[in-house]
This record gives C-alpha cells, structure tokens and sequence, in this order.
C-alpha cells in the first residue's frame, strides 16, 4: 500500500514537471530559430521563467499565455486593454495612443511603454494587473477559503475534531498558535496572532502554487524580493508601532558602561541599526531560499537541451538523470515550503516579542533577590519559667 502511494505520487511530480520541459523545449526552438543557432540562452529562459510578465503562460504552448488587464496612464489619460493586444512585440492603438511591450534592446525591458514620435515613454503610472499580482489575488482567496472551512465546520459541529483538509488546517493552525506564538507572547498571544497566522498560511500557500507550473501556480511569489520585502515591512511596522517604553528605553538608552553611550553613543547606534537588520533579514531569506529552489529545478531541466548537440545517448541519459533530480528537488521544495514559512513566522513572532518587554521581570527579580538576602525575622524570644 505504502509503495503504491509513493509510486503515485512520484508520477504525480513528474506529470507536473512535464510543462517545464515542454516550455523550455518551445524556448529552446524559439531562440534557435531567432539566433539562428543551437544554443539555449539559459539564462533568458531561467529569468523568463522566475519574472513577471503581463500574462500567464500556457503549460504546453509558450508563446500563447491567458490574457491579463493591463491599466495605465498614458500621456492622455487612462488607458485599459487585453494583454493579448501586445503580445510579441505587437502595438496596440487606442485613440491616439500607442502601447507596446519594451524588448530586449529597451531600457524598460519587458515593460508596457507608450511610442510617442517614435520614442519609447514608460506610463506615467502602471497598476496592470500581472501575472505576480494575479498569483498574489489567487493566494488570498484560498487562505481565506482555509481559514473559512474551519470556522464553518466549528460553527455547525461544535467542539468535534474535523478531518480530512479541514482537519490539516485545523492542525496547522493548532501547531503554530500552541508551538510557536503563545509560548513566545504569552498573555499577548491572542492580540498577534491574527497576524502571524495569517502571515505563515500566506507565506505557505505562496510557496506551495509557485511549485505548480500550470495555472492557478507557477507564480514565483516569494522568489519576488519586492513581496518578500513588503512582508518584512508589515512585521517591521507592528513591531515598532506597538512596542513599549522598555523597548524604546532599550534602544536609546541601553543598560550598558557609560562611555559607550558617551561622547559617542556607540551603543544606541547599533541597536537603531539593528531595528533595520531585522526585516532585512526576514527579506532576503525568504526571497533567497525560495528563488534558488525554482532556479534549480529549471537549471536541471535545461540540461537536456544543453547536452543536446552530444547525440541521442548522452541525451536521453541527461533527460532520465535531470528529471529523477528535477522530481527530487521539487519534492524538497515542497519541505522547504513549509520550513520557509515556519521559520518567517517564528522570527516575526520573537521580534514582536522583543517589542513587548517591559522590564517588569527584571524588577521582580531584584526585588526577589533583595528578599533572599534580608535575613528572616525569627521569634527566638525564650520561653519564661512559670516556675
């Protein structure tokens, strides 16, 4: 039983890894035939893939995608059109507008730009609705359709423990509130926990569509730095808007020999520093680890193309090797997922943690010490002789 379901599995994998190597097979096909070469520009198809565009590429055929808004300000106004009208270097005309997508050669590559006299003009303002923002749309709608089925199934059934995938998100739930937020918060659990929970449920749905290559996935969310970045900002700002006065003291005026706070105040700069390191930390890991799993699985897939021009053998003994490593990377990536968005949260919740010290532990502590050396008041009165 046990081998049938991991066999299962193992062709699940591998049927969703089929797109990949089809989409950089039309890649490969396209760049030759541009370049007149066999050459597979690796690194246009591995930034391709991890980037944005302006629609969502279909699994089997790369050069035909699934149509997105594209809105901007043009020179004269507001401009609203069908990414499909700029599709492979096409210009679009609307009113006396034109609108094209910036190739190569453009500083404003891969970007919507407006031709006016024959110069490329980057909009004024460009709110279209890409790919990543439609991934972005995609991921809160099943975390709120999560979060949802739970309180749906506690409200009609009551206390009774629920199963299936209601009951894994129940467990989720469960492990990060009692495992990670409660014993570092404490009493002040329950006013962050909406935030982390939904921070981690996030985080996780957005790394587990961005593995799936065929849509509603393939979304490289948070191999996105500026996605990464704005999560760390969100922790930054609750962290310091609801910090206390301990907190602060800490940061200005640290328990620390006075001259290093004076003339120099070495101290009270490191620590201000270190306000800044923190979300910069909770940026580039999250960006980096998540990003490096994608670019893997595409550098082992591009492989086969590469050792292509070696004959049929070395081909088809690259193409068994590369999807075996493929499978297993993505299977790792799948455990990366999970560790990415525990640990994000966890560190989110000891910063806010470090924002909540009020020094009361510190007091209690000297008091108590200063207690355990007063020495005990004993009645040692002798007793009188009634004799």
């Amino acid at each position: 039983m046990k081998r049938n379901i991991f066999t299962t599995l193992i062709l699940a994998v591998i049927a969703l890894l089929l797109p990949v190597v089809a989409s950089a097979e039309t890649d490969h096909a396209a760049d030759a035939k541009e370049e007149g070469s066999g050459k597979v520009d690796a690194q246009g198809i591995i930034f391709e893939h991890l980037g944005d565009r302006y629609g969502w590429e279909m699994p089997f055929n790369h050069h035909k995608s699934i149509p997105l808004p594209i809105i901007v300000w043009g020179s004269d106004g507001l401009h609203v059109f069908s990414s499909s009208r700029v599709e492979h270097g096409a210009i679009y005309r609307d009113g006396n507008a034109e609108f094209k997508v910036a190739g190569k050669e453009s500083p404003y590559k891969g970007k919507v730009v407006e031709i006016i006299d024959g110069t490329e003009v980057k909009p004024v303002v460009d709110i279209s609705i890409t790919k990543n923002v439609c991934g972005l749309f995609i991921s809160v709608l099943v975390v709120i359709w999560c979060i949802l089925s739970v309180a749906k199934w506690h409200r009609t059934q009551g206390m009774k423990g629920p199963r299936k995938m209601t009951g894994a998100i129940e467990f989720l739930i469960l492990f990060i509130y009692d495992g990670v937020i409660k014993p570092t918060l404490k009493d002040k659990a329950n006013k962050f926990a909406p935030y982390l929970l939904t921070v981690f449920f996030f985080i996780l749905v957005m790394n587990l569509l961005g593995l799936i290559v065929v849509f509603p996935g393939g979304a490289n969310l948070t191999g996105n730095i500026a996605v990464t970045l704005v999560l760390a900002i969100l922790t930054f700002l609750i962290t310091n808007i609801f910090a206390t006065k301990h907190y602060w003291k800490e940061i200005f005026n640290p328990d620390v020999p006075w001259w290093l706070k004076w003339p120099i105040p070495i101290m009270p700069l490191i620590e201000v520093f270190g306000i800044f390191t923190k979300p910069a930390a909770l940026t580039v890991r999250l960006f980096a680890n998540m990003m490096g799993g994608h670019m893997i699985v595409i550098v082992l897939t591009l492989l086969i193309f590469i050792f292509a021009i070696m004959g049929p053998a070395v081909t088809g003994a690259t193409a068994v090797v590369s999807i075996i490593f493929s499978v297993f990377m993505l299977l790792i990536d799948v455990l990366v997922s999970f560790i990415q968005a525990y640990v994000f949260t966890m560190l989110s919740t000891l910063f806010i943690a470090l924002g909540q010290e009020d020094g009361h532990g510190e007091h209690k502590k000297d008091d108590s010490h200063s207690a355990s050396e007063t020495p005990a008041v004993t009645d040692k009165t002798p007793a009188t002789n009634p004799a």
